[in-house]
């Protein structure tokens, strides 16, 4: 028999089950029947259904459950006041993918420290996502680990594939078999037919390696994904959200026999990774379908309790509450300013 084969794994640990997680945080049939009618809302508006537009509205990622928690009783009211015009889902990023270093995520590493207690991780963002979807507060993720959907994917009304994921053939499998609208960012160079490519891959039946709920290796079976779209988040060089972007991507999707379905991401290379530009994205943006660029669906904002972001210190205990420790966020004052602002254009169909 062979020993000391794995020489670079320095041990091996069990992870608590997705059912047995599960059992110690339910979800009430109550609370799955306002889930699914969130999926609904979402899945109309991705399809055209409904003329609303999808506002996923949130912290870079969530590291605080107190303060997302103080962030989703926000938001709460403010949906409520623009839901004419929107309807709103918190963005609840709990996994961050990394170039080279950095914190990689609530799941990963809660703590904050390397300590890398997945176990804590995955409890945390379960419960944290019954907190606030009990509140009434629809949430949306971006899918990563390929087995982390197990844990929390119940809880989700939307969720997306990164830029850096998006070619990967495991994220295209495994939005074909997600129950939710899923929405492909373009490659970070700023390139769209891979994310294209990307939603058309989903739309078709599939089968991927898993666990499942028991924990045990499983295949899965698709039917594919009929509420995929595109996310433009801008690229290198420039960003895309203007309205000749739209018209080549919506263009593009029609060449490959897709509907048009766009959600614009105000942040990251589209605000030129400055936060106080995405209201100003925004704005573009709400102009551009007032003016009846019907494929736009919704846009992204990068949002906190407090403008701005912060280095992780060596002592946890000395973040400051509500401030990003990833992207720059805009704060909440400047987030109602800018979602009332977009609502109020919408009603009167022009810009103030």
């Amino acid at each position: 028999m062979l020993k000391h084969i794995d020489i670079r794994i320095s041990s091996v640990e069990p992870l608590v089950s997705p059912e047995a997680l599960a059992a110690r945080y339910p979800v009430s049939e109550e609370l799955t029947q306002s889930i699914l009618a969130s999926r609904r809302r979402v899945n109309d508006i991705i399809q055209g259904k409904d003329d609303r537009l999808l506002a996923i509205v949130g912290p870079c990622s969530l590291h605080d459950p107190d303060a997302a928690l103080d962030y989703a009783r926000h938001l709460k009211v403010l949906a409520e006041e623009v839901s004419d015009k929107m309807f709103v889902v918190m963005r609840t990023y709990f996994e961050k993918p990394r170039t080279i270093g950095g914190w990689k995520g609530l799941i990963l590493d809660p703590s904050m420290n390397g300590s890398y207690d997945i176990q804590k991780g995955i409890e945390t963002a379960r419960k944290l996502l019954i907190d606030i979807v009990s509140m009434g507060v629809p949430v949306g993720c971006e899918m990563l680990d390929p087995i982390v959907p197990q844990y929390i994917d119940e809880m989700l009304s939307w969720c997306s594939i990164g830029a850096r994921t998006t070619e990967s053939q495991t994220h295209r499998t495994l939005a074909s078999g997600m129950s939710v609208a899923v929405g492909f960012k373009n490659s970070t160079s700023g390139e769209i037919a891979t994310a294209v490519n990307a939603i058309k891959s989903a739309r078709q039946s599939a089968a991927f390696i898993g666990i499942d709920k028991s924990g045990n290796t499983a295949i899965y079976r698709t039917t594919g994904n009929d509420c995929g779209h595109l996310i433009l988040r801008g690229g290198d060089h420039a960003p895309n959200y203007y309205e000749e972007d739209v018209e080549a991507a919506a263009a593009l999707m029609e060449k490959m026999s897709l509907p048009p379905s766009i959600i614009i991401d105000c942040s990251h290379a589209n605000s030129r990774k400055d936060a106080k530009r995405q209201k100003r994205v925004l704005r573009a943006v709400i102009d551009q379908v007032v003016w009846g660029k019907s494929e736009i669906k919704g846009f992204m904002i990068e949002s906190n309790l407090v403008p701005g972001c912060q280095a992780i210190p060596a002592d946890p205990k000395d973040l400051v509450y509500g401030l990003s420790v990833t992207d720059n966020c805009i704060g909440w004052e400047e987030t109602e300013e800018a979602l009332r602002k977009a609502a109020a254009v919408l009603r009167n169909g022009k810009q103030e």
